[in-house]
């Protein structure tokens, strides 16, 4: 007949521990997790620490199937017996540790960080989708964790992330697109990690820390790298990142500057449409155009800075421009009002330019059929 008061129950724990087999040891852990349950909060906490060390010594002798019904019991508790905690938490069997880590609120970040940089995949992930996790539990998962717990971090809005947590990061995304995107999307990421993401050269990841020093400064003269028109398929692709990101403000001077330096033809010409809001037709026409002015009215109706600008001019067809046309798309970017561009791009003769050339392509195309 099962005891129902403490004394009753430490009792038979300790004949249990002694002699009792495992079907027994079965038994009474159910009945000292039913009643912890069922104490108050004052009684609980002395309570668990009268019986905490039989209860560890009872776990040794119970299989896997109880293992994980007494963890799932204990993870709701708090508080709750400690170093049986600990022990279920880094259990070698990830379904026995996995309530444990993903629910108790009685572990401490010391046993959180010990079982991020020791156990498996499955025990990490666990942790990764706490409702919080103190940074320096997030460091320890970064640096011990694989792509899949990075991401699952990332994911969670619950996870505090260190300056030491975003570097690591930012060397994981060197060679991880699916990384890079989502820090640059997750809210809350500074804009000095994000430009430092977006600027970070994918064959060269930075190695330290204090690389978040200062923002990078965009390049007055990069590589030129010929643009190739996109297709509608490279559209559909890269619009929902793009629209991503400008809806969490981050479609800016240092994400468009990286789309046009790695020739990332489809995020730019969507970007310039979306900033500008101007059909994709016109962008890919000013992109095109020989003359660099509906271009360059094109990046200023965008809001986009000289700098970014000069990327996108420089990088467009493959050649350098000359000083002359740079002293030229200088002097329309600074004289021409914001508003008369946005204008221009969305109405004006540009739009009008556009149609022209896409009927004269047309008509060349259909000659050439006949």
């Amino acid at each position: 007949m099962l005891a129902h008061s403490p004394a009753d129950i430490l009792v038979e724990l300790e004949e249990v521990v002694a002699a009792g087999p495992p079907e027994r040891c079965v038994r009474i852990l159910s009945g000292i997790v039913r009643l912890l349950a069922a104490t108050s909060d004052r009684q609980q906490e002395l309570l668990v620490n009268v019986v905490d060390g039989i209860l560890l010594r009872l776990t040794r002798g119970v299989g896997a199937s109880a293992l994980i019904h007494l963890s799932n019991a204990l993870a709701e508790l708090s508080p709750a017996p400690r170093a049986t905690l600990r022990q279920l938490a880094s259990h070698e069997d990830p379904d026995v540790a996995y309530p444990i880590l993903l629910k108790s609120q009685a572990l401490s970040m010391d046993d959180l960080e010990a079982v991020a940089a020791s156990c498996s995949e499955r025990h990490q992930l666990a942790i990764a989708g706490r409702d919080r996790i103190e940074a320096a539990v997030v460091e320890a998962l970064v640096k011990r964790g694989g792509r899949a717990v990075c991401l699952a971090l990332i994911a969670n809005p619950g996870a505090r992330f260190s300056n030491t947590a975003y570097a690591l990061l930012v060397v994981s995304c060197a060679a991880d697109d699916a990384i890079t995107k989502a820090v640059a999307l997750r809210p809350g990421t500074p804009d000095v990690v994000v430009r430092k993401l977006l600027s970070a050269s994918p064959a060269k990841a930075p190695a330290r820390s204090d690389a978040f020093a200062a923002p990078p400064a965009p390049s007055p003269e990069p590589a030129p790298a010929p643009l190739k028109r996109p297709c509608s398929a490279d559209y559909a692709s890269a619009r929902p990142e793009i629209v991503a990101l400008n809806r969490l403000g981050k479609l800016n001077d240092s994400s468009v500057n990286r789309f046009a330096i790695r020739g990332e033809t489809a995020n730019l010409f969507t970007a310039l449409s979306v900033l500008s809001g101007a059909p994709i037709e016109i962008v890919e026409h000013v992109m095109t155009d020989d003359d660099c002015e509906g271009l360059v009215m094109a990046c200023r109706a965008s809001r986009l800075n000289w700098q970014t600008t000069l990327a996108i001019l420089s990088n467009r067809s493959g050649a350098r421009l000359s000083f002359t046309q740079r002293e030229r798309a200088q002097h329309i970017f600074e004289s021409v009002l914001l508003s008369t561009s946005q204008w221009t791009v969305r109405w004006g003769e540009i739009a009008a330019g556009a149609s022209t050339s896409d009927q004269a392509q047309r008509r060349r195309k259909t000659g050439s059929n006949r």
